[in-house]
């Protein structure tokens, strides 16, 4: 064997194991980052970790472009109502809105002769010489529309004050019913029953209900002592089917009426 044969052979272990450290430090370096990019894992999770919090705002202003997006469209719906509901109203204003209807002021007020809750027959020629607020309502199946007529009779010297001095119910409903219903809640106002609508529709108080023109709706009439119509609110129109007021609202209503600003 030659001299040169003898001398690789003799290199061969050392080139060896400096290729095998070598290899092992490449190896150690890929377990710290790797030298092909050069991070560390300490900033791969800060890169991680800023991707994440950027998500997070990103969901977040989502969120609230959402919650902006369905209040801005509820407050739209909530104004559409409010103009609806202003817009409903010739006369009336506020929470108790009201329409007025025909006959109206300064027209004559058809008469009528109806059987009575108080007992016999009540014409309106009886009130000649008075004022007399005519109420025509739904009947038995609208409670509050009794109610109204309790308030009213809870509210009898304010009525008088203003220069009211009766009040007269009229509704769709049997003279025998309603004279039970109004003994059951100790009225004194009588209520007169006009089953055939006939008054009713003489006064067109039927336009302004729920029930259609079946029934009556929530309509005041004042009549003056000289039988004429001295002001009028029809409460129980669309959209707002109003079927109960406070009796200090419709005073106030009538004194705005009658002596308009």
């Amino acid at each position: 064997m030659s001299g040169k044969s003898k001398t690789r052979q003799r290199r061969t272990p050392a080139a060896q194991g400096a290729q095998a450290r070598g290899q092992a430090v490449r190896q150690h370096a890929a377990r710290l980052g790797g030298l092909g990019n050069g991070q560390a894992p300490g900033h791969r999770k800060a890169k991680l970790a800023a991707a994440r919090q950027a998500q997070r705002r990103t969901a977040r202003r989502r969120k609230i472009g959402v919650r902006a997006a369905i209040a801005a469209v509820a407050a739209g719906v909530v104004a559409g109502l409010f103009v609806i509901f202003s817009n409903a109203s010739h006369s009336g204003a506020g929470a108790y809105p009201y329409q007025v209807g025909s006959p109206g002021p300064g027209q004559q007020a058809p008469g009528f002769t109806l059987a009575a809750s108080t007992g016999g027959r009540i014409s309106l020629s009886q009130y000649r010489g008075k004022s007399v607020l005519l109420f025509f309502q739904e009947g038995l199946t609208c409670q509050p529309c009794w109610n109204q007529i309790a308030d009213l009779q809870h509210h009898a010297a304010q009525l008088r004050a203003a220069g009211i001095s009766d009040v007269v119910s009229i509704t769709s409903d049997p003279a025998g019913a309603i004279t039970q219903k109004a003994r059951d809640m100790h009225l004194t106002i009588p209520v007169l029953s006009d089953p055939g609508l006939a008054v009713s529709q003489a006064y067109h108080a039927n336009a302004y209900g729920m029930m259609g023109s079946s029934r009556d709706g929530h309509t005041f009439i004042l009549v003056g002592p000289d039988g004429k119509i001295r002001w009028r609110a029809d409460y129980g129109g669309a959209p707002k089917y109003i079927m109960f007021l406070p009796t200090t609202t419709l005073l106030a209503h009538i004194k705005a009426g009658e002596h308009p600003s």
